[in-house]
């Protein structure tokens, strides 16, 4: 095993896991209120109605299938009689689907931020540096799953997958990487680096989801103008409405 793949494979992911994690708490302390996406809707919002959820649920989807991918070993997905054909087949088609979802939506944002000059002129470096770098990721993704359709295709759960796992068990399977087709290791490569940047620019707004809504009960408005008569539909009788008003 060379040095090469023990420091791309062994020591760097480590090194950009501690750099995430202490750059988005240096971010937080520092920069707490630059948690946010700088929303942009007023300068144009017809292109943002199709890309922002076309990109955002076609991302979830890549992520939901990146982490049922890596982190369910294939003597799971056996147990419960998914056969090899039934999974790969769903991995091509789900996650190409969503992997063209997320690529169709991120290429409308782009535009329309390269079209508007407020836009442009509101586009930060590290955006510059990002967009690049997120294209390449997309890019790099979509090429690794389009390659598991050939028949004798790269198994990536006998091989990313097993040296993903064997990071959280701090005895990473260098070998396992070091062996695996060169746009597999391209896109791990590219996702390290866009994961290094990632509390340095405005993809840190994702460590901010209002997930809490999902669970915060309604609020309930009332109208400040008295609310209209209430008349009998039968009598035509009309009688005050008696209820409160804010």
């Amino acid at each position: 095993m060379t040095h090469l793949n023990i420091t791309l494979w062994g020591v760097l992911p480590y090194l950009v896991l501690v750099l995430l994690a202490a750059g988005t708490a240096w971010r937080y302390h520092y920069d707490r209120f630059g948690f946010t996406t700088r929303s942009s809707q007023l300068h144009e919002s017809r292109l943002l109605r199709v890309g922002s959820p076309l990109f955002h649920y076609g991302l979830l989807f890549v992520i939901g299938g990146h982490i049922a991918g890596l982190l369910v070993p294939e003597a799971l997905t056996d147990r419960l009689h998914v056969s090899e054909e039934m999974y790969h087949a769903n991995a091509l088609v789900a996650g190409g689907a969503a992997g063209l979802a997320t690529a169709a939506g991120f290429a409308l944002l782009l535009h329309r931020r390269l079209r508007a000059p407020a836009l442009r002129a509101a586009t930060s470096r590290s955006d510059r540096v990002v967009y690049p770098l997120f294209t390449a990721v997309l890019l790099a993704g979509l090429i690794a799953t389009a390659s598991g359709a050939a028949a004798d295709s790269y198994d990536y759960r006998l091989g990313v997958s097993l040296w993903f796992r064997s990071l959280f068990a701090l005895d990473p399977d260098v070998s396992a990487m070091a062996h695996a087709p060169l746009v597999y290791q391209v896109h791990a490569l590219l996702a390290m680096a866009l994961f290094a940047l990632w509390p340095f620019s405005r993809l840190v707004h994702a460590f901010t989801v209002p997930i809490g809504y999902l669970a915060r009960p309604y609020v309930v408005y009332r109208s400040r103008t008295p609310a209209a008569p209430y008349r009998h539909p039968a009598t035509g009788a009309r009688r005050a409405n008696s209820g409160r008003h804010g």
